[in-house]
């Protein structure tokens, strides 16, 4: 056996499929067992009732395949149910501020869960471990609980000036939460203390014994459905009963002789496979890592990118997604001529605002050459957690266009697009970057800026997640506070609006593997709490 390595912003859950890797898993039974202890350890970025897209690689048994387990909008939605109650929509595009927060927090914020049941279908078919292995570790932590990360408590205490609900609220929302997520004097629980919740674990033990069919079918559905009644929630039972994953291949592209496999839409795979194919126009390392021209390209290209997402993309069993125009080699030098012209792209927005990062990603490569790259997230947490059930619901109405006729707008069964892109960059047939981002709308970007470095500038993982990002998901230019004056006066300069955050580490978080020279190079994003961890045949 070779080394296997996996990576993720929690340590906790990074040691479990690490753990899972030693005692004979394979990528996938790594993959779902960190993915079940992220749920536990980091409540508000992940868990069993969010959503995702998980990309598996088994070259052994001829398997390359694609879970997209977004979560659907209810039944009971219609398309025009909110159009008279809109305030505006984020600057970066994340999401509509609408009145009274309907779509952002509680009961009418949450779609049809699709986690558990896309962990369970890839465990199932594709691990080697029983469910109650990969459970196992989860269900553990959950009942000893957990000591609060500094990126847990610096989530829980973030401000947003959006007009939407601030975390603490959603922490406040349920009986659970103020229970488990607040300390005796009103505030977050802060780094160092225990969090406990009793009723996440008793959960998980009954998901362990009963499988899925418990929470989608049986006594925790019902559970469900009657506390969506008595709160005026649009999930019902039928929905839950109903659901199921898309199953496929992958989106393909390409990017200077590498074969990059991506997820489809209504993911972020054809934004990242677009602005991959404009910036293959251009000579980057020749113009300079973050230079005031390499920046001027780049920034374009996902401009570009960003309005055609906000026309074409959402979920192509409602809409007709203009791919093979989007994603043609063609498309991307009309699109390159342009920018070598200075021609300026437009993406509107109602109101200015910023991304939300409420999400996680996992990678993972095996010894024997498997690979997952898998990110799920609950969206904007909804903050309602039923009394007994211990669990965060997503919140993924809040992005859904409340104005009929768009990609993004309302309707029964529908996902909402995001920016998730959990991708694998292949050298020929064997993975060369497995690579995923938490971090809203700014996912793409920061992948994008990653595989960049990696490929253009031979950064190693660590520095490819390490460099200071930008990012223009619309007409103004977020940087992060590394990227020097000097160059973004040069920018201003030719008219550009600069927009400088006061962070050093931001625009998505990219964890990533490096297979290079038959060894693993991995990297955690500095932004959150998370690590690397190797598994060599001896340990």
């Amino acid at each position: 056996m070779k080394s296997a390595m996996i990576v993720a912003p929690q340590p906790e859950a990074v040691e479990a499929g690490a753990l899972a890797l030693r005692d004979g898993g394979n990528a996938v039974d790594a993959a779902i067992t960190c993915a079940l202890v992220q749920g536990v350890v980091d409540p508000f970025m992940c868990g069993i009732a969010g959503f995702g897209s998980l990309q598996v690689y088994l070259p052994s048994r001829g398997v390359h395949h694609c879970i997209d387990f977004h979560g659907r909008a209810p039944a009971a939605v219609r398309a025009d149910m909110w159009q008279d109650l809109i305030e505006g929509e984020t600057r970066d595009g994340f999401g509509f501020i609408l009145k009274g927060q309907v779509n952002d927090i509680g009961y009418q914020a949450i779609t049809v869960p699709g986690s558990l049941m896309a962990y369970h279908q890839a465990q199932s078919e594709f691990g080697s471990f029983d469910w109650q292995r990969v459970v196992a570790p989860a269900l553990a932590i959950a009942e000893a609980g957990f000591i609060v990360r500094p990126h847990v408590h610096h989530w829980w205490t973030h401000s947003d000036d959006l007009g939407r609900a601030p975390v603490i609220d959603r922490l406040r929302f349920s009986a659970t939460g103020r229970q488990s997520f607040i300390a005796e004097d009103g505030e977050p629980l802060r780094p160092g203390m225990r969090l406990r919740n009793p009723d996440l674990a008793r959960t998980l033990r009954r998901i362990s014994e009963g499988g899925i069919e418990v929470f989608y079918r049986g006594a925790i559905a019902r559970e469900i459905d009657s506390d969506m009644k008595r709160n005026g929630g649009l999930l019902s039972a039928e929905d839950l009963a109903g659901y199921d994953t898309t199953r496929g291949d992958p989106l393909w592209s390409s990017y200077r002789g590498h074969r990059l496999a991506t997820n489809q839409p209504p993911g972020g795979g054809p934004m990242l496979a677009e602005m991959l194919n404009i910036l293959e126009c251009f000579d980057l390392a020749a113009l300079g890592h973050n230079s005031p021209e390499y920046m001027r390209v780049v920034v374009e290209a996902m401009k570009r990118a960003t309005a055609d997402k906000d026309a074409h993309i959402g979920d192509p069993a409602f809409v007709d997604v203009p791919l093979d125009r989007l994603m043609s080699k063609d498309y991307a030098q009309t699109a390159a001529r342009d920018i070598r012209d200075g021609k300026k792209a437009h993406v509107t927005r109602y109101q200015a605002g910023q991304e939300s990062p409420d999400t996680t990603h996992i990678s993972v490569i095996d010894g024997a050459g498997n690979a997952v790259s898998m990110t799920h997230s609950l969206g904007m947490p909804s903050g309602v957690i039923s009394d007994g059930l211990g669990f965060m619901y997503n919140g993924c109405m809040g992005v859904f266009d409340p104005r009929p006729g768009h990609a993004d707008s309302l309707a029964p069964g529908k996902s909402r697009f995001s920016s998730i892109c959990p991708s694998i960059l292949f050298d020929g047939d064997t993975p060369f970057l497995v690579i995923g981002a938490p971090g809203g709308t700014q996912i793409a970007m920061g992948v994008l800026q990653a595989i960049l470095n990696v490929v253009d500038f031979g950064m190693t993982a660590t520095e490819a997640v390490s460099a200071p990002r930008f990012s223009a998901t619309s007409d103004i230019i977020d940087i992060s506070n590394r990227i020097p004056g000097y160059v973004t006066d040069v920018l201003a300069g030719q008219g550009y609006e600069i927009a400088r955050s006061p962070e050093s580490y931001t625009f998505a978080s990219v964890h990533a593997i490096l297979a290079r020279d038959g060894r693993l190079d991995g990297a955690a994003d500095p932004n959150h709490d998370g690590m690397a961890l190797e598994v060599r045949p001896e340990i």
